[in-house]
């Protein structure tokens, strides 16, 4: 577990300073390209460090507007803030803030840059679908990502891509009008485009995959010992199996 939770917090590190290094190396590029200098650099590297700390402070507030999740309180869901709380108590960590996002479709997660500052977000499919021992369980699977610091990681990560691919979509339309004589230039700009659309669309999703599916084999082990009930997350998974067949 402990070697589990210093893992992800040297993968976030690395991917952090992965960014800046290659950011970095991009606004450098361009300061040479268009003769000013180390200011291409400075520039760049202030970008990658104003993403980063975004990233970092309010990429879970980012996801949770994006899955248009909402607060709930104890009185309107107070069978799932019990469920939270409890599980947040046997792990020995601050209970975090409760969402529900208005889908039917079955479906939870948990984001946050620490156990301190963490949500734990459901559909009310899920919620009108699981009794008490099976939304426990996946719960508990969610909290145990909250517990390893998953959560961080993967927020940095997918916050980092979405700005990659908002960047990549700027640079293409200002690239788009660029105009040089010098073919060394130009080829050098749409180089630089294609390296920004290929971290954002698939360099970028295939790790976060990769990621995922490591983290998830986890949570699920450390979700059954939270609870010491693994019929609870089975049961669970096989309604949501048998609720995503046509």
């Amino acid at each position: 577990m402990y070697e589990q939770i210093a893992r992800n917090k040297r993968r976030t590190v690395f991917i952090v300073l992965g960014t800046l290094v290659f950011v970095g190396a991009v606004g450098y590029l361009f300061g040479l390209l268009f003769r000013f200098g180390i200011g291409g650099l400075i520039v760049a590297l202030l970008i990658a460090g104003v993403m980063s700390l975004y990233s970092y402070r309010s990429g879970d507030r980012l996801v949770l507007r994006a899955a248009r999740a909402r607060p709930v309180t104890p009185q309107e869901q107070p069978r799932l803030h019990n469920v939270v709380e409890g599980l947040a108590i046997a792990a020995g960590l601050p209970k975090p803030a409760v969402y529900v996002v208005p889908e039917q479709a079955p479906n939870a997660f948990a984001t946050g840059r620490d156990p301190q500052h963490a949500a734990v977000t459901v559909t009310t499919g899920l919620l009108e679908m699981m009794n008490r021992n099976e939304l426990e369980g996946v719960l508990a699977h969610e909290m145990s990502h909250v517990k390893n610091y998953d959560v961080r990681m993967l927020l940095v990560v997918t916050t980092m891509i979405g700005l990659a691919a908002l960047i990549a979509s700027m640079y293409w339309n200002g690239a788009l009008r660029f105009r040089s004589r010098d073919a060394r230039a130009t080829l050098v700009v749409f180089a630089i485009g294609i390296i920004f659309t290929l971290v954002a669309f698939l360099v970028g999703p295939i790790m976060q995959m990769a990621l995922s599916r490591q983290r998830e084999s986890l949570a699920d082990a450390s979700g059954v010992e939270l609870t010491r009930n693994p019929q609870g997350l089975l049961s669970a998974l096989q309604k949501i199996a048998q609720n995503d067949k046509p």
